[in-house]
């Protein structure tokens, strides 16, 4: 790889540079503290500084792979997949109408997958600080739990219109909360939630991989903490990734329960099932949430969804081949030509049509391939091993299939709470389940 080469030749270069510093010699542990604090700051920090702390992980990623001795970069099939996404979309914006929209845009592009290469590149060799990945993730997970409780106990009131109130009785109108995630909006933090619930098991997983019995109950107390956060939010999306979550989790964890536990689990998986039905149809709020979803037209938040739809497939199909140019702002110019009127819209409200309208046919079908190829390879390894790591990589998986199922109906899965959460799971299965990836000659080196 001729990237690799250069590396190579730099890192001759600078080796006695990196003999001497104790910086260079450590900075794996800089790279990790970057990781962490864009965890953290996800949870209440605005877009901009999120981003700011990716960059310097970047950064120190790319002084690693200039001064480090035998430092490489390594990729997949799927990673193949991405960089012919990224090379359309540079395309894209190199042919946008909108050039300066545009670059913005593509300019956050490069901050996601430039992160993603500095998660894989340090789990690569750092396989060990995963569990602290997800750690991380699940404590975060809880604190915005428990700011979500406090939402709903407060009965916080409304920053926009959240809720098509119209055809409610007072006792259907839910009370939405939106945890310290900005900009504040329940739909963000319902996506975001979507996205760290999976994490939280390992708070459960990891003690009883360990036998501490009661602390893995506590764990699977936060896990349900959890799920009732994002339930609060009354974001129909996030229900349906929530569900499609739970039915994955619940699939994999009866292949591998012993034989005499099977039944048990069926038995509890019956009872949690009824339950559950049981709360969703005796809260009067919350069953009025779930019945709009199959309202179709007749509620307005749908109704509006279906004209942005239409609206965005006209976008579509007058920029097919290369699209319109990646960004928000870019999208907002040119929706205003195509939109009904008095349905203006910040997206398209579907992460595939808007990754289509922005960037074309063969953007979208080069994301898809290196989605559906980490999922396939996730599955497989899944399948093939039982140990913790197995685990991590179902957790990942998990978390992957809600944010792209959410994805459907909203695009909130743009903003980088839930961007840089998507790329660290993708890492993690990207390190697991395809090994140290292609060698130069393309061979597998698993």
């Amino acid at each position: 790889m001729i990237l690799n080469s250069i590396f190579a030749f730099f890192q001759r270069l600078n080796f006695k540079l990196y003999k001497n510093s104790f910086v260079l010699k450590n900075i794996d542990w800089f790279i990790f503290i970057s990781i962490l604090l864009v965890i953290l700051f996800s949870t209440f920090a605005p877009s901009d500084n999120i981003g700011y702390f990716a960059i310097f992980g970047i950064l120190l990623t790319l002084v690693k792979l200039l001064t480090k001795p035998n430092a490489k970069l390594r990729f997949s099939i799927g990673d193949l997949f991405l960089l012919i996404y990224f090379l359309i979309v540079l395309i894209s914006v190199a042919g946008s109408t909108l050039l300066m929209f545009s670059i913005k845009g593509f300019c956050k592009t490069i901050i996601y997958l430039g992160f993603y290469i500095t998660v894989v590149n340090y789990l690569k060799t750092n396989r060990s600080k995963i569990k602290y990945i997800l750690i991380a993730v699940a404590l975060a997970a809880l604190g915005e739990s428990f700011v979500a409780m406090h939402q709903n106990f407060l009965s916080v009131s409304e920053i926009s219109g959240w809720q098509d109130v119209t055809r409610l009785n007072p006792e259907e109108i839910m009370t939405r909360v939106y945890g310290t995630l900005k900009p504040y909006n329940p739909n963000l933090f319902g996506g975001y939630m979507l996205g760290v619930i999976p994490s939280t098991l390992i708070l459960f997983f990891l003690p009883l991989f360990n036998k501490h019995y009661k602390t893995a109950v506590l764990g699977l107390g936060i896990f349900g903490l959890s799920v009732v956060s994002l339930v609060l939010t009354g974001c129909r999306g996030a229900y349906i990734g929530l569900f499609f979550e739970l039915v994955l989790l619940a699939i994999f964890t009866y292949k591998f329960l012993k034989p005499v536990y099977k039944k048990l689990f069926l038995i509890l998986a019956g009872v949690f099932t009824s339950v559950a039905t049981l709360i969703v149809f005796s809260v009067a709020s919350l069953r009025a949430r779930v019945i709009s979803i199959f309202a179709m037209r007749s509620d307005s938040s749908n109704s509006f969804r279906f004209n942005v739809y239409n609206s965005c497939f006209e976008m579509f199909k007058d920029n097919w081949l290369l699209g319109i140019g990646v960004g928000n702002q870019n999208f907002r110019e040119i929706y205003g030509l195509y939109m009904r009127t008095g349905f203006d819209a910040l997206s398209a409200y579907n992460i595939y049509l808007e990754t289509s309208v922005e960037s074309g046919i063969f953007a979208l079908l080069a994301f898809l391939g290196f989605i559906f190829t980490n999922i396939i390879g996730a599955v497989r390894y899944i399948l093939r091993r039982k140990n913790i790591n197995t685990v991590y990589v179902l957790l990942a998986l998990v978390s992957i299939v809600g944010l792209l199922l959410h994805g459907f109906v909203d695009t909130v899965f743009f903003r980088p709470q839930l961007q840089f959460i998507f790329w660290i799971m993708i890492a993690i299965i990207r390190v697991l389940a395809f090994g140290r990836g292609l060698s130069i000659n393309g061979r597998s080196r698993n």
